[in-house]
């Protein structure tokens, strides 16, 4: 087997998701919720591998599982973004709390 344990990737898992959620809660800025959000699907990805690699039946389900999540995160990275340019290029800001109406 390996030479770390379960727990340590958990562990890992918990702090980035922490981390993750406290930056989504708490941030104004844009950008920052994004990555932050981005940091909770990666903590996720831990958690899948880990468990794929350390169940009782030892498969490939997690790995492909955190495929189908980079995959998501990827097209929530570009969409986000996207949006993102366009309302900077209208508001001149990229703070949340003034993404409050659709007109312009």
């Amino acid at each position: 087997m390996s030479g770390t344990p379960l727990a340590a990737y958990l562990t890992l898992a918990l702090i980035l998701f922490c981390i993750g959620l406290y930056g989504a809660l708490t941030k104004r800025n844009t950008v920052i919720v994004l990555i932050s959000i981005e940091l909770m699907l990666n903590a996720v990805n831990i958690n899948l591998v880990a468990f794929s690699k350390f169940g009782i039946v030892s498969n490939i389900t997690g790995q492909v599982f955190t495929l189908f999540t980079i995959s998501v995160a990827a097209a929530e990275a570009a969409v986000g973004l996207a949006i993102l340019f366009a309302f900077y290029r209208n508001r001149k800001t990229v703070n949340i709390d003034e993404m409050d109406q659709l007109k312009y």
